[in-house]
């Protein structure tokens, strides 16, 4: 049977993670292997039509990767009805725009986060895309992590008994750009331009703490800018005027408490980047990127504090390893193929508009209370 295909307009896909991980590694790898496999056994193939600011650029992947299709023109873009869905990797202060053009000419919407500058833009692009009729979704790339679907399995098996506590350390240093080039997008330290942690991290951690844990109820938190200058792409110095690290305690539905830190003002003495520790009555985990390791209360030593003799306990190799048992592709891949398996389907996408709204509610709570130096209480958020 021969695959049908899927025409999508992919608008900022010359930036860092629109190009990687979205038309490198989920998009053209699925063109690659034929198309995504349906339940039927059909295929579903796709075909990028590839958007942005500069040409040469365009050109450039275009001729490297075998892509027919560019254009600088969002609405030549747009207006080609064989082209069914839309996707955007743009900066967040580009994106509301840009979606709402999509939304009007009927397209299917699939789109980074945050997927606007504030809640009440989030609502209405939730709003549009519920009164288009069309598909959208948000990505959500860390619940397809290998080491978080592993720890998603110990939650459904009820390995951990009653859970009490999450506890999440994420970041690295980013360097300043004088000395060494910095690693992440000067934007992303400008306010202005829609940078700053708790914009960039806290819709990751809210689609992470409600769907594997329960929804946020109240946060407590501080963020700051710890580096106040920076040096650009350029090489030119410009002030820091977004948040670099954001700390915070959040109380989720059960009595879960969380708390996650979050910073690019960090040097990395663990065993990934972003690593949960999740305590329950029955067990721990501590999952990362890929690897989840646990202690069940059964193997849980009996540490007595002595702070007159070193300990002779080795509390890392007490830890046990959770087998893979499985094969995890890229997690923005798969995404992708779920995605595109619902467009295909006609059903909602389970992470969809709304759900990027909600990231954005916990964003505005945190700086709020950031602000504010107090709790800050969510109210569930609809249509």
């Amino acid at each position: 049977m021969a695959p049908r295909t899927v025409r999508i307009i992919m608008n900022g896909i010359t930036g860092r993670m629109g190009y990687r991980q979205h038309l490198v590694r989920s998009i053209l790898a699925i063109r690659d292997d034929g198309g995504v496999e349906l339940a039927d056994g059909s295929r579903l193939q796709v075909e990028p039509i590839l958007v942005g600011r500069n040409r040469e650029k365009l050109a450039e992947l275009a001729a490297k990767h075998g892509v027919r299709e560019f254009t600088t023109d969002l609405d030549e873009a747009l207006a080609d009805t064989t082209a069914t869905i839309y996707f955007d990797a743009q900066v967040t202060s580009e994106r509301k725009k840009s979606i709402l053009k999509a939304l009007a000419a009927g397209k299917h919407i699939y789109t980074e986060k945050p997927i606007a500058e504030s809640v009440g833009e989030g609502l209405e692009l939730a709003q549009a895309a519920a009164s288009a009729g069309v598909i959208s979704g948000v990505v959500h790339d860390k619940l397809y992590l290998p080491g978080l679907v592993k720890l998603k399995r110990l939650i459904d098996a009820g390995y951990f008994g009653r859970i009490l506590s999450v506890r999440g350390e994420f970041g690295y240093w980013v360097f300043e750009g004088d000395v060494q080039p910095a690693q992440r997008p000067s934007w992303n330290y400008r306010a202005e331009d829609g940078g700053g942690m708790v914009l960039d991290m806290y819709c990751h951690w809210n689609y992470v703490l409600e769907n594997l844990f329960g929804p946020v109820r109240s946060v407590i938190a501080k963020a700051v800018t710890h580096i106040p200058e920076r040096w650009d792409e350029r090489g030119e110095k410009y002030a820091a005027t977004a948040d670099d690290a954001a700390y915070g305690i959040f109380e989720l539905e059960g009595d879960i408490i969380a708390q996650i830190n979050s910073s690019w003002a960090v040097r990395v003495d663990r065993g990934e980047l972003v690593e949960f520790q999740v305590d329950g009555t029955d067990g721990s985990a501590v999952a990362g990127l890929f690897e989840c390791r646990i202690q069940p209360s059964v193997r849980t030593p009996k540490p007595v504090w002595n702070p007159d003799l070193p300990t002779d306990l080795d509390f890392r190799a007490q830890w046990a390893p959770v087998p893979d048992n499985q094969e995890f592709p890229n997690g923005f891949r798969a995404q992708w193929e779920d995605y595109l398996r619902d467009v295909d389907a006609g059903r909602p996408h389970q992470y969809d508009m709304l759900s990027g709204a909600r990231g954005l509610h916990l964003v505005e709570a945190a700086l709020k209370s950031s602000a504010e130096g107090r709790r800050v209480e969510l109210d569930r958020i609809t249509l």
